[in-house]
């Protein structure tokens, strides 16, 4: 009969997880904090500003003017290229007439 019991036992201590063991740890999340909804849309705004600015231009616009990676940019590193958003319909007529 003890062994019954002690082969209960055992059963038990397997079925059941130990509480120590944590899968996903709370210290090994990024550390990094979001940016505060007034934030994001004030930064949101501020492109829409600039797109608006810019003629409201296509994708294949923003690759002409500044290369492939046109419609992935920011407007600031648009503006780094040489083209920011009040001269970019100048730009583009410029890059047109070439063709």
């Amino acid at each position: 009969m003890a062994n019954k019991k002690t082969r209960k036992v055992r059963a038990a201590a397997k079925a059941r997880p130990s509480g120590k063991v944590q899968k996903n740890p709370k210290s090994a999340k990024s550390t990094t904090q979001p940016l505060p909804e007034s934030v994001i849309s004030q930064n949101r705004s501020e492109g829409i500003r600039l797109f608006k600015l810019a003629g409201r231009p296509t994708r294949e616009q923003f690759v002409l003017v500044y290369g492939e990676r046109g419609p992935r940019m920011t407007w600031a590193e648009r503006a780094k290229a040489g083209v920011p958003a009040a001269k970019f319909q100048a730009a583009l007529a410029a890059k047109q007439s070439e063709r």
